[in-house]
């Protein structure tokens, strides 16, 4: 994942309903930009994704960000919504089971830019309103979220 597909990303028009943001950390310039977390639709479904850089891994704020944006995606009135990752990034998936996600038992190609390529990926999915006993919610950091131009 290069800074241009960063700069793709956050040039993509803003849908009402699919918001997408950018993950910073405030530095004596300003901010860090670290990452970015938003929905997309994946054919019939709304889906989350996010990317975290990896120097900033294992510090909360893939999760921090998922929150925040599962918080706007529940105040849009979305009620499911889908996500993946793939099977060589676990962790990943702690984060989804995390903030609520369950595993849906469907693996599917997916494509990953960072690879350039493609890859095997776990599906999960989440439904407001309905206890899944997968999640184990935590305690949020200091990432600030961002709504992408």
């Amino acid at each position: 994942y290069t800074a241009a597909d960063a700069r793709a990303f956050a040039q993509r028009p803003q849908e009402r309903l699919l918001p997408h943001f950018l993950v910073t950390l405030p530095t004596a310039e300003g901010a860090k930009l670290i990452g970015s977390a938003g929905l997309s639709r994946d054919g019939e479904d709304i889906e989350l994704g996010y990317w975290i850089g990896r120097a900033h891994w294992g510090q909360g704020y893939a999760s921090e960000a998922a929150r925040a944006v599962l918080s706007q995606a529940r105040a849009l009135g979305h009620r499911r919504l889908v996500a993946s990752h793939f099977l060589d990034n676990p962790a990943s998936g702690r984060v989804l089971r995390k903030v609520g996600f369950c595993p849906t038992g469907e693996r599917r190609v997916r494509y990953s830019a960072g690879r350039q390529g493609v890859a095997l990926a776990q599906a999960y999915a989440l439904e407001f309103d309905t206890p899944n006993g997968c999640g184990d919610d935590d305690a949020g950091g200091d990432a600030k979220i961002m709504r992408a131009a």
